[in-house]
């Protein structure tokens, strides 16, 4: 059975139990603050858990895509070592939200698992919750008697809180759960020793496919459980692990999942999988790793130096470097596998073909930086063994190690591995403890503590977004959370409807007030934190309101509308600015990022070359030519995606869309896109759009900044009175442009014949310096005051008169636009002989003038503040040979 059927038939026979197939939410998690990455499958339904949502049904399936490589969900270090980890993976889950509970959930799965996938009952091992005394938590009697019943006592195992009880995070919901495990080595090995012994010890054949975890409780911030109104199943099943099982093998990497790519890159490299630990651990881990690159970016996270970005940067350099190191890959490989990976996964994840060229020159750009950056670190690794040995020292320090980590991406073991073959070690206790640093001060700088929320309704189903047609309402306050982090303490406030704006799609939340009593509160900002709408406030007054006012609390509710206005502006401009683009650059331009405020608008997009200033200036027309038509705003809610994207509607990559969409038009033959932001009702209230830059952002993206109506005006106005100011200064000439060029070429010409003026001057202090050589025994002495025009100047009377004397000691010093600058220059043969070094010398004459200092042994320089020492700095230069 091939991985594409194994999948289709799960999605089948939940199917066939009544459940909703929906498809997998973007690898990049939006509007969570708790995640960086979805790394599980219940991952985009963590709204109808806590509450905050309602399910499109009460059971769902679904096979999504996940990452793991961050957090306490972090297996990178593992991945292409053992046989079963990997960075992304596939979860297969299903879902009951308040509907079916432990009997069919358990009993589903051994009907799929024996009866479809026919894997055999007497490899099938499972395990429930013993309880936890702590928590007042009781051996689950309930999920015992279901297995029971199915497999019999001998093949279920007790699992203890660490094992069978999941959360979600510190807090949130929870409950136990049950594991199924298999064990998939041969009957000789089986025979030896029981597979329930092996149960969750790491051994690569006895593994855990599926857990099915039951939501019965809410974990509080004081750590106490409370029961659930609504009891929930949410189970997940590894993919790839399946695969491992119906298939047959011994390791998911022999499944078809990923042989295509390992012979692939085998075939690239003259490498046989099968034949060498190194080089199987290196394709293991680029046939694992590329996949998780190219969703990702796919998906619209591209790499870069932070957060999310920086993440995939190093999974795409752990695989570059493998590929160097071990398959002797000089030049980039890893963009090659895209087209083999895109049309493997065409039918379940269609955003990685859609997107395949450009998420190829992404890697492939990334490719080319790291081997010049992985040059550069094998260079400064020489450089630590050479310092290493002369110090009489066999082991390489930690803190080395850890910088060549971190700075250059060297894992430790190819770090070690180097140190070996020159006959060294490394120091790994104390690269734990600057690695554990680092960690400490991420920790420190991302403290945040919440206390609970606080539940003033306990009805409350979903937040009522009115803000697309009402700017001012009246409102109940449902909830809210007091948070502590580093700006200080905030509160989270949700109300029952709300004009508000909830930051998203690029789109910065409203800003405005809420009105209770007679008291006004300061809306700060406005969040989504999954789908439900939070005000956040730093008002103090707010929690002694709720303490006076109970559990019914009225507000009014009021927006920013000036603000939300120019926002508007901008966001609209945005979507003409799009379509202006797909016109003059081509179709191939895709949004991938976007920032919309009331200040400007910040627009990323795919294209490989800059953006000329012709086309910079088509744009601009294209968009101003619009905005003058006075284009009406249609806006339509709840159209059918399907209808939305038959009609060309443009979507964003790495975002997920319900079965009805929003869509905003202006002019159907010019910008049709999906969008949940707030516009203008027509085009002329825009006014007037201007560029103001582009730039490349990283590799295959550049970015556009443009601003709009008063502050579009103000900028042109600005840049007319620059105008009017050099036409006066010019005395009104008839060609500015040429005016402005005639004072340019004169400036340059000047600066030509300043030039040989200095230079003429330079070779005059230079003889002169000639005649002032004083011998001290064997060494010629040149110890003076110079007059030069800059550093420069002195740096190269240094060296001609180094190449002009034999013996040479030299010692400038000179006054440069205020500021005292010395030099030093020793010939090579005094700084063998004598043990002369100028960079020493440098720094102890440049104490003399308050400043400091450095260099080579034979030549160094420096700076300081007080011109008054540079006699005292001249004679300290001297007294080293005196």
């Amino acid at each position: 059975m091939t991985s594409k059927e194994i999948r289709q038939q799960f999605l089948d026979f939940f199917k066939s139990k009544e459940h909703l197939i929906v498809p997998s939410a973007p690898l990049v998690a939006k509007n969570d603050p708790t995640l960086m990455f979805n790394n599980s499958g219940m991952a985009q339904f963590k709204d109808f858990f806590l509450g905050n949502g309602t399910p499109p049904s009460k059971r769902i399936a679904d096979t999504q895509k996940c990452l793991r490589v961050s957090g306490k969900h972090n297996d990178l270090e593992d991945v292409g070592f053992d046989t079963y980890h990997h960075t992304m993976f596939e979860m297969l889950g299903n879902w009951s939200f308040g509907d079916y509970f432990k009997k069919e959930a358990l009993s589903w799965s051994w009907e799929l698992l024996t009866e479809v996938y026919k894997l055999p009952k007497d490899r099938i091992y499972v395990s429930v919750f013993q309880g936890d005394d702590k928590d007042g938590v009781p051996f689950d009697q309930e999920a015992w008697d279901i297995w029971k019943a199915i497999v019999g006592e001998e093949r279920i195992i007790l699992g203890n809180k660490k094992d069978n009880f999941w959360e979600m995070g510190e807090t949130g919901p929870c409950g136990p759960c049950s594991e199924i495990h298999i064990d998939l080595r041969d009957e000789a090995e089986v025979a030896l020793k029981s597979g329930k012994e092996l149960v969750n010890n790491d051994h690569p054949q006895v593994v855990e496919i599926w857990n099915n975890v039951f939501m019965q409780f809410e974990r509080m911030a004081d750590g106490s459980l409370v029961p659930l109104p609504s009891r929930h199943v949410d189970t997940g099943m590894g993919f790839e692990r399946l695969c491992m099982a119906v298939q047959g093998k011994q390791s998911n990497y022999d499944t078809d999942v990923f042989q295509h790519t390992i012979g692939f890159v085998g075939n690239k490299c003259g490498k046989v999988y099968g034949q060498d630990k190194w080089s199987d651990i290196a394709l293991r881990v680029i046939a694992d790793h590329i996949r998780a690159i190219a969703f990702v970016i796919a998906d619209g996270q591209l790499p870069s130096n932070n957060k999310a970005g920086y993440v995939i940067r190093r999974i795409l350099r752990r695989a570059v470097r493998y590929g160097y190191t071990y398959l002797g890959f000089r030049e980039p490989f890893m963009h090659s596998i895209i087209p083999l990976l895109a049309d493997q996964f065409a039918e379940v994840f269609p955003e990685l073909k859609a997107q395949q060229d450009f998420v190829a020159k992404v890697i492939l750009e990334e490719e080319n930086s790291f081997l010049r950056t992985l040059e550069n670190g094998l260079t400064l690794l020489d450089k630590i063994i050479a310092e290493t040995k002369s110090q009489q020292s066999t082991v390489i320090k930690g803190d080395a190690v850890f910088e060549l980590n971190d700075t250059f991406g060297f894992p430790v073991d190819l770090t070690a591995l180097i140190a070996r073959e020159n006959g060294l070690s490394i120091d790994e206790e104390g690269y734990k403890a600057a690695l554990q640093a680092q960690k400490e001060r991420s920790r420190k700088d991302a403290t945040t503590s919440a206390e609970d929320w606080v539940i003033l309704d306990e009805d409350f189903e979903k937040v009522e977004f009115v803000g697309y047609d009402e700017f001012e309402t009246t409102s109940q306050l449902v909830k809210f959370q007091k948070v502590q982090n580093k700006q200080g303490t905030q509160y989270k406030i949700v109300l029952d409807r709300t004009p508000f704006y909830a930051e998203s799609g690029g789109q910065v939340g409203d800003t405005g007030t809420l009105t209770i009593g007679n008291t006004v509160i300061k809306i700060e900002d406005t969040k989504k934190e999954n789908d439900l709408i939070v005000h956040l406030t730093s008002d103090k007054n707010f929690e002694k309101l709720v303490a006076e006012n109970g559990s019914q609390i009225s507000a009014k509710a009021r927006i920013d509308l000036s603000r939300r206005n120019l926002t508007n502006n901008n966001h609209s401009s945005t979507h003409l600015m799009q379509a202006a683009l797909k016109q003059v650059l081509g179709a191939h331009v895709n949004q991938k990022g976007s920032l919309v405020n009331n200040e400007l608008l910040r627009f990323d997009f795919s294209h490989f070359q800059k953006v000329t200033d012709e086309e910079i200036a088509k744009v601009e027309d294209i968009v101003n030519q619009k905005i003058r038509e006075n284009i009406s705003l249609l806006e339509e809610r709840n159209v059918p995606i399907a209808e939305a994207t038959t009609r060309g509607a443009m979507a964003l990559f790495g975002e997920k869309y319900g079965d009805f969409v929003r869509v905003i038009t202006f002019d159907k033959n010019f910008s049709v896109e999906l969008c949940g932001g707030t516009h203008v009702p027509s085009t002329g209230h825009i006014g007037l759009f201007k560029i103001i830059s582009e730039s490349s952002v990283a590799t295959g993206v550049r970015r556009i900044e443009a601003v709009t109506s008063e502050k579009a005006l103000a900028l042109i106005n600005e840049q007319l009175s620059i105008v009017n100011s050099l036409n006066d200064l010019l005395k009104s000439p008839k060609d500015l442009v040429k005016a402005v060029s005639s004072l340019i070429e004169e400036k340059n010409a000047l600066a030509k014949k300043i030039e040989v003026f200095e230079q003429e001057k330079l070779q005059e202090v230079k003889e002169r310096l000639l005649t002032k050589i004083v011998s001290v025994g064997t060494v010629n002495v040149i110890a003076e005051i110079v007059e030069v025009p800059s550093a420069d100047a002195l740096k190269q009377l240094a060296y001609e008169l180094k190449a002009k004397i034999g013996d040479l000691y030299c010692v400038l010093v000179a006054e440069i636009a205020g500021k005292p600058q010395l030099a030093v220059m020793i010939a090579d043969n005094l700084v063998a002989e004598k043990g002369l070094n100028a960079g020493q010398i440098i720094r102890e004459m440049a104490k003399e003038v308050k400043g400091g200092g450095g260099g080579q042994p034979f030549f160094a320089t420096a700076g300081g503040s007080d011109v008054s020492g540079l006699s005292k700095a001249l004679e300290k230069g001297k007294s080293f040979v005196a």
